[in-house]
């Protein structure tokens, strides 16, 4: 006689780790594109694996750390706030 309840935990388990690996991307790329951490996490939450695409094909905002840093953070990137400042100080000197 096998164990039906074992087999059916591991297949559980295996399906948890994606849920969570789908909230933790999705969280993570809305976050990088500027809505905030919590649309990504209940994509995540109620589409599993389809928030990854869904949050990759959507677009950013304009001063968001995706649109500022790359799809990719590199160590030396400047921040949002110092690609804010050096924007605002091209256009300030290119008004004067």
């Amino acid at each position: 006689m096998t164990t039906v309840i074992a087999l059916l935990g591991a297949k559980a388990l295996w399906l948890t780790y994606i849920w969570l690996a789908s909230c933790i991307i999705g969280s993570w790329l809305s976050d990088r594109k500027g809505y905030g951490e919590k649309p990504g996490l209940a994509t995540g939450l109620l589409l599993t694996a389809l928030a990854i695409p869904i949050w990759l094909f959507w677009p950013a905002r304009p001063d968001s750390r995706w649109k500022v840093q790359g799809p990719i953070p590199r160590r030396n990137a400047p921040t949002v706030a110092e690609a804010r400042a050096a924007r605002h100080e091209q256009e300030r000197k290119g008004e004067g």
